[in-house]
């Protein structure tokens, strides 16, 4: 199988990205709400860089074609569309620009002979940073200014076709609109019981489901959170206890060391933190292998 995704720490085996593209490297900033560090002479180098930790860490890495698009935002390939262990689902961004960003990935499916099993249709809207798969039976979503109650519902529907339960939640507004906050800008999961959360804004029901389930949770310092412009709990998890993340952001990188996660870090200020994008934003992950 060269493909399927039911897990956010089993093993990444495959996964797809998309370098900056002239339309980022042209971006107006303020119609992109991008922040001041965004620097396009930067940002090819700091993607690479990251790329560069992606291939040590054993993923056979993918390209999607991105060209010819007019979406800057196109480098943050999670969130178009969401890989299942039956194939992939086509989202619909909540973010206007980024409307029709599904289409490339769609292409890239058909180049790859990955079926696609669903599409997020009409009026709804749900972008794939939103979800979480807390196991392979369960796909947390968070409702917000980017997944609404009718791009939920659609995602629901399609996963319990497959057996899987998706638990909902809404999302704080912090930012607002314009900013970017998804579900995973509140967590990540480090391995099979671990979690890196911001606890300030983390739903209530989710963290009595993690609490529930018994899960370790790390918690963010705060000021970090804020520092990062949410990115700091934004942790790509390559494989169970490993982990990569944005440099420079030294007590919450302690608190996962602390608590025996071996950690990569990359540069990332003109291209993540100036586009409000971290490091699992920029992968597709396409195949994750077992859980250990």
């Amino acid at each position: 199988m060269s493909f399927g995704v039911a897990s956010m720490v089993a093993p990444l085996l495959r996964v797809a990205v998309a370098p900056p593209g002239r339309a980022m490297l042209t971006a107006d900033r303020q119609a992109w709400h991008y922040g001041q560090v965004f620097d396009p002479a930067r940002v090819g180098d700091e993607h690479a860089g990251f790329v560069e930790l992606l291939r040590r860490s054993g993923a056979e890495i993918l390209t999607i074609d991105t060209d010819h698009s007019a979406i800057a935002d196109a480098v943050f390939t999670y969130d178009a569309s969401l890989m299942t262990p039956a194939g992939a689902i086509l989202m619909s961004p909540g973010k206007t620009l980024r409307q029709g960003e599904e289409q490339l990935h769609a292409a890239f499916y058909h180049a790859e002979g990955i079926p696609v099993i669903g599409a997020i249709s009409g009026p709804a809207r749900a972008e794939a940073g939103d979800t979480l798969w807390l196991d392979e039976n369960t796909l947390v979503i968070g409702r917000g200014f980017r997944t609404n109650a009718a791009g939920q519902a659609q995602l629901s529907s399609m996963m319990a076709a497959h057996g899987v339960e998706t638990p909902a939640f809404d999302l704080p507004v912090y930012g607002g609109a314009a900013a970017c906050l998804h579900l995973m800008s509140l967590i990540s999961l480090l391995d099979a019981r671990t979690a890196l959360i911001c606890k300030p804004l983390l739903p209530v029901g989710l963290l009595q489901l993690l609490e529930a389930r018994e899960f370790r949770l790390i918690e963010a310092p705060f000021d970090e959170f804020e520092a990062t412009g949410t990115l700091s709990t934004n942790v790509l998890t390559t494989r169970p206890g490993k982990c990569i993340m944005l440099d420079d952001i030294p007590r919450t990188r302690a608190a996962i060391e602390d608590a025996g996660i071996a950690v990569s870090v990359f540069r990332g200020d003109a291209l993540c933190i100036g586009c409000e994008g971290g490091p699992t934003c920029m992968t597709r992950p396409i195949l994750r292998g077992q859980a250990a």
